[in-house]
């Protein structure tokens, strides 16, 4: 939603775990953007995707969807159904464009976890960002940016948008680059807490709610910003965001911090941002 291996503290425990040379790089090459399915000669049509996701639809889904923002045309197919078809699909661009095109929530859902962070253009990018609607799955171009080589660059020019979906999707996008990119300075991050603390009770609804998530990630990155986050978060104070009628919650982002923080050493890992790399891509896990 990069793939670099956290270092782990209980050095014993690891060896004795540790995968045999052959296994780690065969984990590591499925990992890989672009990565080729093992089935990739019985590749899905776009009318057969298409028709399986008619076929997996629910009358419940669509009204939950509904509820969080997304817009017909849908069939309604659950999320444990989108995994199922992303392991038949595998990494496919071309059939991610196309199901972009159709204009369809499930079959865009579907794109952005077939896409390859390798193969997507900035243009594209700028496009499924500003189009999505969906609360629940607006952070997934998000998170394909992330992956990509585009990233930073896609955060800037989002962030300085007339258009207030493609600012949610930018500070969903600061988020996920807090956990994935191990590249950019701590520096950067210290300049989007700056911006979001002075912003944050006085943007739209939907970006109000990307910021809080992105005031979190910045807090998991290392303990440094692990630092800095908590503070500007007890300056910030509680963070009143609208989720309509869904059972959603803004959660406070002092405690989310601190709880994460304990989660992660409790596993391991050296901080959250660790242990979300040492794990299977956001967006194609959930």
């Amino acid at each position: 939603m990069p793939s670099t291996r956290p270092t782990r503290k209980p050095a014993a425990k690891q060896a004795a775990k540790a995968p045999t040379p052959s296994a780690t790089k065969s984990k590591a090459e499925a990992q890989k953007p672009g990565a080729k399915s093992a089935k990739a000669a019985a590749r899905m049509s776009l009318a057969q995707t298409m028709r399986a996701l008619e076929q997996a639809g629910t009358q419940q889904a669509r009204k939950t969807y509904l509820r969080h923002g997304a817009q017909e045309p849908m069939f309604g197919v659950s999320f444990a159904t989108l995994k199922i078809l992303v392991k038949k699909i595998g990494v496919d661009h071309a059939l991610a464009r196309e199901l972009w095109d159709t204009g369809n929530h499930d079959a865009r859902m579907l794109a952005l976890k077939v896409a390859d962070p390798a193969a997507v253009t900035p243009a594209e990018l700028d496009r499924w960002a500003g189009e999505l609607r969906a609360r629940m799955c607006g952070g997934y171009a998000s998170m394909l940016a992330a992956e990509s080589p585009h990233g930073e660059a896609r955060a800037r020019k989002w962030l300085a948008s007339s258009n207030a979906a493609l600012r949610a999707s930018a500070w969903n996008l600061v988020g996920c680059l807090a956990s994935l990119d191990e590249q950019l300075p701590d520096a950067w991050f210290g300049e989007q807490l700056a911006q979001l603390e002075k912003a944050i009770h006085r943007v739209p609804n939907a970006e109000r709610d990307t910021m809080n998530m992105a005031l979190i990630a910045i807090g998991c990155r290392n303990a440094a910003l692990r630092k800095a986050a908590t503070a500007a978060a007890k300056r910030i104070g509680k963070v009143e965001v609208d989720h309509g009628d869904t059972a959603c919650k803004t959660p406070d982002a002092a405690e989310y911090i601190a709880k994460s923080w304990a989660h992660a050493e409790a596993k391991g890992f050296d901080s959250p941002a660790a242990q979300e790399r040492a794990r299977e891509p956001m967006r194609t896990r959930c």
